[in-house]
């Protein structure tokens, strides 16, 4: 019986699996015939409509694969698993709020107050609450009075993190991959399968989409606010169930050296210290935190022209890396402080250090950025060959309802479509736009104008001022140029 317990994470995932890539394509459809989609703007970095309703193939396969988990559990008399039964309540409300929200939208201040009642109903439906330090600084169990509004700032504060962090492709899904990887492993060594199996479904079910996120073109949908709110709140209760006062006393009595204050830190890391970050900045230009702006991690790897691949798993790395160096200070035998402060230490370096270098050299087109600019043609694997190859393999399924005009969505009027030259011209501006500097051989390489039009349009944008030099060969024609954003 116990074996059939610790298969179940496995086949749960599995089943979450087959699940997600079974309605992928059903709901895909649904929404193009429907048009919800996320239309782009100055702010977004899209430049075509993309369905946004991922979230619901992903809560799906959540959903079935929980439910395997409770019928393999009853099966053997084991009910560990209706403590799940709160979390996938709480689950069902934000997606539907962030289903609204995708297709309607809600205003900050209402979704705020259904977060904030959502982490209410969580507490008190479940019976635990983040209330126990687990002997850092000397704190161990504190009242409830203190727990309720740490939950509830800690939930809504989690829950709105991840959502921020939804930018390029495969980011949001694929670091949400590697937290549920991180909690699944721990809840395994502590013997709690039923977060385990939770864990696992989730990973299982993110998958799919993550694939067709990151590799899909047609096939392409955005996992959107009702998939950010379902991952936060996810996130939110393996931080609840990590930092309250009964695992605490599982956790002393498995002699485990590991902080878990500095283990949930640390797997959060790059959604809490980049927001953290993003509202302090905003705050001291006298912002309202919640403004919307471009200035979050993946956007500095956009603007020095690295891919989405490739700037979603630099920043999946980093987050693992202060992990990593977590473990390391836990092998050398760190005191819970200790390993916090190396938490704290190491984000701060790594999320806010990589922004402040980006920042600083893309602000002054160093010598740095010009070979950062070099290198990001390299990091576009969407023009080779063999990623070209998954794209058509995963866009086959759908290219009889997806509309080609609105996924090219190339051209913004008419002049564009019967213009030639005004045409190139969009897609020089288009292919530039929002990146510090752009080589111009990549630009006649990988913009898709006439390479015959490229330098006399490039040569008209300089003189009206829109495009500005950053450095020239020695037959004096431009080798680099920066797009002066309005």
């Amino acid at each position: 019986m116990d074996n059939i317990i610790l298969f179940s994470p496995a086949a749960c995932a599995l089943v979450a699996f087959i699940a997600v890539s079974w309605a992928y394509f059903k709901i895909l459809r649904i929404a193009v015939e429907k048009q919800l989609v996320d239309n782009p703007d100055a702010r977004k970095l899209q430049n075509r409509p993309v369905p946004v309703v991922g979230g619901l193939a992903v809560f799906f396969g959540i959903l079935s694969g929980v439910l395997l988990g409770a019928g393999i559990h009853a099966i053997v008399g084991d009910e560990s698993s209706t403590r799940l039964l709160p979390i996938m309540c709480v689950l069902s409300v934000m997606l539907y709020i962030g289903a609204m929200d995708d297709v309607l939208g809600l205003s900050p201040k209402a979704r705020l107050i259904i977060e904030i009642l959502s982490m209410v109903a969580l507490v008190f439906s479940s019976g635990i609450c983040i209330d126990s330090l687990h002997g850092t600084w000397g704190v161990y169990d504190f009242s409830w009075w203190i727990g309720v509004p740490l939950t509830v700032v800690t939930g809504v504060g989690i829950i709105n993190a991840v959502n921020m962090i939804d930018g390029v492709n495969g980011l949001s899904s694929g670091l949400c991959i590697t937290c549920c990887l991180f909690f699944g492993v721990y809840f395994i060594l502590i013997g709690d399968t039923p977060n385990a199996v939770l864990a696992f479904t989730t990973i299982g079910a993110l998958t799919p989409f993550y694939i067709h996120n990151v590799f899909g073109y047609k096939s392409r949908m955005f996992i959107g606010d009702a998939g950010t709110m379902v991952m936060g709140a996810l996130l939110t209760w393996f931080t609840i169930c990590l930092l309250n006062a009964e695992h605490a006393m599982v956790f002393r009595s498995s002699g485990l050296q590991l902080n878990p204050i500095a283990l949930v830190l640390s797997i959060l890391s790059l959604p809490v210290f980049d927001t953290l970050r993003v509202m302090g900045m905003r705050i001291a230009h006298h912002k309202s935190p919640f403004h919307p702006d471009k200035t979050h991690l993946h956007h500095i790897f956009i603007n020095v022209g690295i891919s989405h691949f490739i700037t979603s798993v630099s920043e999946i790395l980093i987050d693992a890396v202060v992990v990593g160096f977590l473990l390391v200070g836990v092998s050398l035998g760190a005191s819970f402080e200790l390993q916090l402060y190396i938490v704290i230490i190491t984000a701060m370096i790594f999320v806010w250090g990589t922004y402040a270098i980006l920042q600083y050299n893309a602000r002054n087109h160093t010598p740095f950025l010009h070979w950062i600019t070099n290198f990001s043609v390299k990091t576009h694997l969407g023009r080779r060959h063999w990623w070209k190859k998954i794209t058509n393999y995963l866009d086959k399924p759908c290219t009889s309802f997806v509309d080609n005009e609105l996924m090219e969505g190339e051209d913004e009027c008419e002049l564009y479509k019967k213009n030639l030259k005004e045409q190139d011209r969009f897609r020089i501006i288009r292919y530039i736009r929002g990146r510090a500097e752009v080589l111009v051989s990549d630009i006649l390489e990988n913009s898709g104008a006439d390479s015959m039009r490229v330098y006399p349009l490039l040569v008209e944008e300089i003189q009206k001022g829109r495009i500005t030099v950053i450095k020239e060969s020695w037959l004096g024609s431009p080798e680099i140029i920066s797009y002066n954003n309005d």
